[in-house]
Parts: structure tokens; C-alpha cells; sequence
């Protein structure tokens, strides 16, 4: 299977400490769910940041849809197809729901696709189309990150990148954010997903990569991830509490 995102053999860091990503690679096919797990330090944001064109690596190479993208910044992946929800909230408080919505799709010099695209988001997510006109900033948390979710879907990616979208969630509206995870993966946009909360976030993944010391140390499907006992103990935060809770296609 295609895939919508390739890192290769990525080095990358910060200043001149030592790198962070010591050649690790990770492809995210098409129609997907890749989940990146591992213990803090392990590279896990880092790898987005790469991935989007927040920091440039320092060798490897980056494919995006099977073009070379190696070394291009932000603006220039956002428009190949990768877009990039960051960790923590960022909309806009004082501005509504659609104002915070389109401004996903400022670059869009196609008016009629634009509006195409937030009729698109409105049906995928509700509580966006439901709220349209209220101030985002009256949302509760799991809203606004669901409003993120819209606004980075306006220019229809390839690849949507999420870091640590439960954070600060409780447990209701991190099962909802889930579930919108994988309502983007099923309407047709691959998603490069980085979480704390492993095991949920394998639950609704197709595939997992556990990172260590930069490196992809284990990867395949996240159902055989979630069933070996040793990796759940090193790195899922040993047996499950409850069983899955976000529906898999």
C-alpha cells in the first residue's frame, strides 16, 4: 500500500545537542492510523516536528505521497498535504467556531472548494456544526480539540499529525476525540498519531510504532502491539483496565 508519509533514516535535534532521532523511520499508509508509542524522551514529538517542517532534519530523507520533501518548512508541507494539529489547545478563544474553522483554509484560493471543505468538516464532526456561530472559547476542552480537528481538514491533507490530543481531557471526551480519530481515518485522511495514553490510543490506531532512544524499536499491527504481555508491561502501562472502546473498522 502507498503510503501518504515516509520518514527515512531521520536524524534530527536540537541546537547542538546530540540528535533526538538517531535514523529512525516510519511510513504512514494510505487510509491509515499510524500510533508512535514510548517512554518520554523517546522522540515521539519530535518525529511530528520533522514531519511537518517545523525542524529540519539533519539527514534522511522525507517523502510525502512519494515526492521528496526532504528539508521543506512548514508552509511548503502544509501544502503537499501534511497538516499538523498541535499538543495542547490553539484556537482562537474570542472567535467563533467558523471563524476559527475557516481559518484552515485561508491559503485556498478556490472559494467554491473552500466551502465544499467546511460542509465537508461540518458533517464529519457535529459539535462544529452545531456550535458554528458560538465563540469557540465557550467550548469545553474535547470540543475545541474536535474544532482543531475540522480546521486542520479544510485543505484537505494526505496526512493529518496529532500530538497528544487527549491532553487534559477526561476520560468521556477523550473517548469522543478518539472516535473522531478514526471518523477522519474513514473518510479518507491518513493520521501520524503521538499519545501518552498508549493504549487507548492503539486501540483505535491500525498500526503502532514503539519508539526508544530515537529509534523505532517494535512496529505492526496494534492489536498484536496491545496483545504482547512484555510490551504492555515496558511500555502500555502494564494490563488493560477496560476493554476498547473506539470502534475499529
Amino acid at each position: 500500500m502507498a503510503s501518504e508519509i515516509e520518514l527515512v533514516d531521520i536524524q534530527a535535534g536540537y541546537g547542538r545537542a546530540a540528535p533526538v532521532l538517531r535514523g529512525l523511520s516510519v511510513a504512514v499508509p494510505a487510509g491509515s492510523i499510524v500510533c508512535l508509542v514510548g517512554p518520554n524522551g523517546a522522540g515521539k514529538s519530535t518525529v511530528l516536528k520533522a514531519a511537518s517542517g517545523l525542524l529540519k532534519p539533519r539527514s534522511g530523507r522525507i517523502l510525502v505521497g512519494g515526492r521528496e520533501m526532504t528539508g521543506q518548512g512548514p508552509q511548503a508541507m502544509l501544502a503537499a498535504g501534511v497538516a499538523h494539529v498541535l499538543q495542547g489547545h490553539s484556537v482562537f478563544r474570542e472567535m467563533t467556531v467558523a471563524e476559527n474553522v475557516l481559518l484552515g483554509g485561508y491559503t485556498l484560493r478556490d472559494k467554491a472548494f473552500a466551502a465544499r471543505r467546511a460542509e465537508f468538516v461540518k458533517e464529519l464532526f457535529p459539535v462544529v456544526a452545531q456550535r458554528w456561530g458560538s465563540l469557540a472559547g465557550l467550548l469545553s476542552g474535547g470540543q475545541q480539540k474536535q474544532v482543531e480537528f475540522a480546521r486542520s481538514l479544510m485543505v484537505d491533507p494526505k496526512v493529518v499529525l496529532l500530538d497528544e490530543p487527549s491532553m487534559g481531557l477526561d476520560p468521556n471526551a477523550t473517548a469522543t476525540v478518539f472516535e473522531q480519530i478514526v471518523r477522519m481515518r474513514d473518510a479518507g485522511t491518513a493520521v501520524l498519531l503521538v499519545e501518552q495514553n498508549a493504549r487507548r490510543a492503539l486501540e483505535a490506531a491500525d498500526l503502532g510504532c514503539v519508539l526508544d532512544l530515537g529509534r523505532v524499536h517494535i512496529s505492526g499491527p496494534a492489536s498484536e502491539l496491545l496483545a504482547d504481555p512484555q510490551l504492555g508491561e515496558l511500555y502500555l502501562g502494564g494490563r488493560p483496565a477496560e476493554p476498547p472502546v473506539v470502534p475499529k473498522r
